[in-house]
């Protein structure tokens, strides 16, 4: 009989174990917060470096004016980051650096020293034109970010969203146009035209920014919200761009 009662008194308390860890497993499991206070974040790689390079476009150009192929620009900057202190996955972000924009054209042809009071592109559809022709644009520019990154401990391995802007001032502007052709399209001669001027183009630009990604690369586009050429100098040209930035550091 005593063997019995012991056999039922130790099942049951096994029972009884089993029954509380089962229990004990269905609770969830509470992660502990993060005490960005004391972390340590001043040494953090969170893109101090940003290459860009994409393609350019003009919003806002009458029809006489025909860009041709793929143009293009690319910038560098260096920047500082600032994390927010109660959420580090937020950050401000500030530097300067250099962009530049090469734009092509078929058959136009943009006198950058002309004396008119606007600036001319003239169609050359029906007459001698170059075969590859450019303006390039250089501007030294300071952006400004506003920067989430979901992995702030190592923003290299998380997906990050940025939004701002940048404000440039003008260095150069230059027209090349290359290999003269006739209106059929045949080689007249290898002449190269390089001409210098800085006198239609707005000295200072305001740009809208924005970018996504993970890791060091990250998608940007751009939109400028002050006209590419100053007032009455021609259209009002609207540049706008899209393009892979690779950060680091």
């Amino acid at each position: 009989m005593k063997k019995i009662l012991f056999t039922a008194t130790l099942f049951i308390g096994l029972q009884s174990l089993y029954a509380q860890k089962n229990t004990d497993t269905t609770r969830p499991v509470v992660k502990p917060k993060t005490d960005w206070k004391s972390t340590e974040l001043a040494n953090r790689g969170n893109d101090h470096i940003l290459l860009q390079f994409g393609a350019d476009s003009w919003g806002n150009i009458p029809d006489s004016i025909n860009t041709k192929g793929l143009s293009r620009h690319f910038n560098i900057y260096v920047m500082l980051d600032k994390p927010f202190k109660t959420n580090p996955k937020l950050s401000a972000a500030f530097g300067v650096g250099v962009g530049s924009s090469n734009m092509y054209f078929e058959r136009t042809f943009i006198d950058v020293k002309s004396t008119a009071v606007q600036m001319p592109f003239t169609n050359q559809a029906s007459t001698d034109h170059f075969k590859k022709f450019k303006l390039a644009t250089v501007f030294a520019e300071a952006p400004v970010e506003l920067r989430f990154n979901s992995n702030p401990l190592n923003p290299t391995k998380g997906y990050k969203v940025a939004i701002g802007g940048k404000v440039g001032t003008l260095l150069s502007a230059h027209i090349k146009g290359k290999t003269l052709e006739n209106a059929g399209g045949q080689a007249i001669n290898n002449y190269i035209l390089k001409e210098k001027s800085k006198r239609y183009f707005n000295s200072t630009r305001l740009v809208a920014t924005m970018r996504a990604g993970y890791g060091i690369f990250s998608i940007h586009g751009t939109y400028q919200i002050t006209s590419f050429l100053k007032d009455g100098a021609g259209p009002e040209i609207r540049p706008f761009s899209v393009g892979l930035t690779i950060s680091g550091l």
